[in-house]
């Protein structure tokens, strides 16, 4: 799993908007897809058609405003045949191609070399995709309902990704005993509206006993205070793997 992009949506010291690569032996895809989405990818040096699909926490442009980019790129520079699956909360079809038309008049309707398939999540139910079970709950960001928290299971492993927003108890189940947990750090103390509280996070980390924990998104407070936070945060460019 490697982090293309572990920054905010304002370049907060100077990190790439959300995006996270993960790969196993039968699946490729992307955990967000931020709008320095193109930028990550080449500068990592990764193939974009390796990507068979994006999996979307919500609709805001540091976590989607990518996929045109991405998109047009497939159709005219990578040459892309194989199909693409976009996957996100109720409405994410009707926002992307809208937002395809704002960035790129006609690109939504273009005949294309591959399809775009669209599959959007029902929160608290399980889907399974392939290799993949999705499963997704609400939490409190803006728009109210349009935001997920993610949890993907593949090969024996989970990824639990808490997207942004502010803490919801919803959040134990989704991320209990998952191998890996991505959390948003925003505040560290502080109650920031549609944001995580890490002082909330951690004191009901024991309940969700996760395997690990890594910290994404982060403002310039916790930038600040990494290196002794005692816990990891993810860098631009950074590799984990799930053993």
């Amino acid at each position: 799993m490697t982090f293309l992009g572990s920054g905010d949506a304002f370049g907060t010291g100077g990190r790439l908007q959300a995006c996270i690569l993960v790969k196993s032996p039968t699946e490729s895809f992307l955990m967000d897809c931020g709008a320095t989405v193109m930028t990550s990818l080449r500068r990592y040096g990764i193939d974009p058609n390796s990507v068979e699909r994006i999996l979307l926490s919500h609709l805001h442009g540091d976590h989607f405003g990518g996929i045109p980019f991405f998109i047009l790129d497939a159709q005219l520079i990578s040459k892309r045949t194989q199909p693409l699956t976009i996957v996100g909360p109720v409405g994410t079809q009707e926002r992307v191609l809208a937002l395809m038309e704002v960035m790129f008049p006609g690109s939504s309707t273009v005949q294309r070399k591959f399809a775009v398939e669209f599959v959007e999540l029902t929160p608290d139910r399980p889907q399974q995709l392939e290799g993949l079970t999705i499963t997704a709950c609400r939490v409190p960001h803006i728009p109210v309902g349009d935001a997920l928290a993610l949890r993907v299971e593949l090969n024996a492993k989970s990824i639990a990704y808490t997207g942004d927003g502010e803490w919801t108890d919803d959040l134990i189940p989704l991320c209990r005993q998952a191998d890996l947990v991505i959390v948003e750090g925003y505040s560290e103390e502080r109650s920031i509206k549609n944001h995580m509280n890490l002082r909330i996070f951690f004191e009901h980390w024991p309940a969700m006993a996760g395997k690990r924990l890594v910290l994404t998104h982060m403002s310039r407070e916790i930038l600040q205070k990494s290196g002794g936070m005692g816990w990891e945060c993810a860098a631009d460019g950074e590799t984990f793997e799930l053993e």
